[in-house]
C-alpha cells in the first residue's frame, strides 16, 4: 500500500528550508540526547528482547527545521534502546504528500507515526482548533509549554477526540510563538482591511482574520512562497525558524513579532496499530515521547533565535522587524477575544467543556 501512495503522492518542497544546514546536531542538542538516553527508560529497554519491526514516522517540514529533527532524533532513541530491533524512518514533507494527505494516511493506517499539526485536522476534529485562537494561550513559550505537558483536557479530553478518527495524540508541544509576514506591516487590526491571508485548513481560522478584516486562503505551504511571491496571498503565520527556512522573508518586506499564539504540534500516532501493540513496544514510545519534550522545546527555542538573527542580518533583503508593544498587543486581544466565545458558543462539533478545563488550567499555570 505505501509503495503506491509514494508514487501517487510524490511531491516537492521547492520553496527553502536548505536540507544542508541540519540545525537538529549541535552540540546542545547531541548532549542533552545523550543525557536523556542515559534514563531509567533506556535501562528498562535493555532488558526486553524485540522483534524486529519498522515504523514510519511522517513530518509535515523538511530536514534541517524542527519537526524532522524531532522525527530523526525519536528515530535514534528508539534504535539505541533496541539495539538496532526497530528502526523508525523519518520522512520530510512532500515525500507522501501534503499535510493533509499525510494525515489521511495516517488514519488509514499507511504509516504508524506522524507529526501533525492540529490546524490540518480542523474538518474532522473541531475541538483542535483551539490552538489557532490568538492570545489566548500564554505569550511565555515556557508557560504554553508547561500548559501542553500537564492539561488534563488536552492530554486526555482532546486526545479521546482524536481517537475517534484513529489518531492517537501522545504528547502537544510548541514550535514556538507565531509571527505574521506581509508587505504592509501589521502593527494594529485595521492593517489587514482588504488582505488575504493564507491559513491552515481550519475554519476558526478564517473567523479570527475575518474580525481582523482580511479575507483568508487556505494552501498547503509548499505553494505559499509562490502565492507570496505573484502576490495571489498577502501574509502569512509561522514560528520564525520556519519563515526564515523557508525563505518567506525574501518575498514579504515586514516581519510582525505577534506572539499571537504558538504553533502547535501533535506526536501521533495511529490509534489501532498502537494498541495492537506489546506493553513493551507502548512503553518504549510512552517513554521516548516524554524525554523528547524538553529535548523539542529546545531545539525550537534554538532554531527561532537563529532565524530571526539570520532575518535580521540578511542585508540583501532587509526584512522590516515590527515588535508588538503591550497596547499594541491590547488592541488586538481586543478583536480577538469575541473569537474565543464564538468557539465556545457557536462551532459545531466541539466540547464546550474542553475550552472551559483548559482556560482554567492556563489560569492557574499563568498565575491569573
Amino acid at each position: 500500500m505505501l509503495v503506491a501512495i509514494l508514487s501517487l503522492s510524490l511531491v516537492l518542497a521547492a520553496c527553502g528550508g536548505d536540507d544542508n544546514e541540519d540545525t537538529g546536531n549541535n552540540e546542545e542538542g547531541q548532549e542533552e540526547s545523550e543525557n536523556d538516553s542515559g534514563d531509567s527508560g533506556s535501562e528498562s529497554a535493555s532488558d526486553v528482547e524485540y522483534e524486529e519491526q519498522e515504523w514510519e514516522f511522517v513530518t509535515e517540514e523538511l530536514k534541517g527545521q524542527v519537526q524532522y529533527e524531532y522525527a530523526a532524533e525519536f528515530a535514534d532513541r528508539i534504535k539505541e534502546k533496541t539495539n538496532g530491533k526497530i528502526t523508525v524512518t523519518p520522512y520530510e514533507y512532500g515525500a507522501l504528500g501534503s499535510e493533509v494527505d499525510q494525515a489521511q494516511l495516517l488514519q488509514d493506517g499507511g504509516v504508524q507515526m506522524a507529526v501533525m499539526s492540529p490546524g490540518f485536522t480542523g474538518g474532522q476534529v473541531p475541538d483542535g482548533q483551539i490552538f489557532s485562537l490568538h492570545y489566548f494561550f500564554p505569550a511565555d513559550p515556557k508557560l504554553t509549554q508547561e500548559v501542553l505537558n500537564t492539561s488534563e483536557a488536552l492530554n486526555k479530553d482532546l486526545r479521546a477526540k482524536y481517537e475517534e478518527h484513529s489518531i492517537s495524540p501522545l504528547a502537544f508541544w510548541s514550535e514556538g510563538s507565531m509571527a505574521w509576514t506581509s508587505n504592509v506591516g501589521i502593527e494594529k487590526p485595521s492593517d489587514w482591511e482588504g488582505l488575504n491571508m493564507r491559513v491552515q485548513e481550519s475554519p476558526l481560522m478564517k473567523k479570527t482574520y475575518d474580525a481582523y478584516g482580511a479575507s483568508v486562503q487556505s494552501l498547503s505551504w509548499g505553494e505559499l512562497y509562490t502565492a507570496l511571491d505573484r502576490e495571489t496571498v498577502d501574509a502569512q503565520e509561522n514560528p520564525v525558524f520556519f519563515i526564515e527556512s523557508a525563505s518567506f522573508h525574501e518575498v514579504q518586506d515586514t516581519l510582525t513579532i505577534s506572539r499571537h499564539n504558538n504553533y502547535i504540534a501533535m506526536t501521533t500516532v495511529n490509534t489501532e496499530w498502537y494498541n495492537g501493540l506489546g506493553d513493551a513496544e507502548k512503553q518504549l514510545i510512552d517513554e521516548t515521547v516524554e524525554e523528547m519534550q524538553s529535548w523539542v522545546f529546545e531545539e525550537q527555542k534554538k532554531q527561532n533565535d537563529a532565524g530571526l538573527e539570520a532575518i535580521k542580518n540578511d542585508s540583501e533583503y532587509d526584512t522590516k522587524i515590527i515588535e508588538l508593544t503591550d497596547e499594541q498587543i491590547a488592541e488586538f486581544k481586543k478583536v480577538a477575544e469575541p473569537v474565543h466565545e464564538y468557539y465556545k458558543n457557536e462551532v459545531e462539533g466541539i466540547d464546550p467543556a474542553i475550552y472551559d478545563k483548559l482556560k482554567k488550567e492556563i489560569e492557574e499555570v499563568s498565575g491569573e
